[in-house]
């Protein structure tokens, strides 16, 4: 997974790249909000990026903001990084739609636990979304009945767009994904079988 470093202290920036190639990940690290925003804004950009609260040009606030104001369906995971701990910085983060939030200096273990977070995060709404693709076709191919059907009024069949006249039956199974089963109606009984026609167990004819 690509994960995006914006941190404009050189120390910082080689500590938390080193951790995370360490551990497999492919890092983009930049020293500034502007090229970490230009980063950003690609249509591959990573989905996961670690930003300093405060860099010169674009804050991390301000990066934040900026890529949720941006449409998507895969929203990259937002971690803000910061020497300041005061509950109003971290609510701020969070507020302006950061995923998380650390504090420097950072332990190296606490690191890795809310980037395996955010990788995961990721995982699912990548699952999600797969799903609702897969709904969505779903959705698409169910075949439903538009518009006026011609049908004898004697025989009862049905006249396809080709011309062909075809029982009801045949033409829903082509049209419809529905499924039947045949029985014999209370009129139809007493028509062709009177001997039952007796019958009480019959349902009433719906008036």
């Amino acid at each position: 997974m690509r994960i995006l470093i914006a941190e404009d202290d050189a120390t910082s920036r080689i500590v938390l790249a080193t951790v995370l190639k360490k551990d497999g990940y492919d890092v983009t690290a930049t020293d500034d909000g502007g090229a970490a925003w230009e980063v950003l804004q690609r249509p591959d950009s990573p989905r996961l990026a670690i930003l300093d609260l405060m860099m010169p040009g674009i804050d991390g606030l301000e990066l934040v903001r900026r890529v949720r104001a941006i449409p998507s369906t895969a929203p990259p995971y937002l971690i803000i990084v910061s020497t300041k701990s005061e509950k109003a910085d971290v609510i701020a983060a969070l507020d302006a739609g950061a995923n998380d939030y650390l504090t420097k200096p950072f332990d190296a273990g606490e690191l890795r636990a809310r980037i395996e977070v955010g990788r995961r995060m990721i995982e699912m709404r990548f699952e999600l979304n797969e799903k609702v693709d897969e709904l969505k076709q779903a959705l698409e191919q169910v075949r439903t009945l538009k518009g006026i059907v011609p049908i004898c009024a004697n025989c009862k069949n049905v006249r396809d767009d080709q011309g062909y006249w075809n029982r009801v039956e045949s033409y829903l199974n082509e049209h419809t994904e529905a499924d039947f089963t045949h029985a014999v109606c209370p009129d139809c009984m007493k028509r062709l079988y009177p001997q039952f026609k007796d019958d009480d167990s019959a349902p009433a004819k719906k008036r």
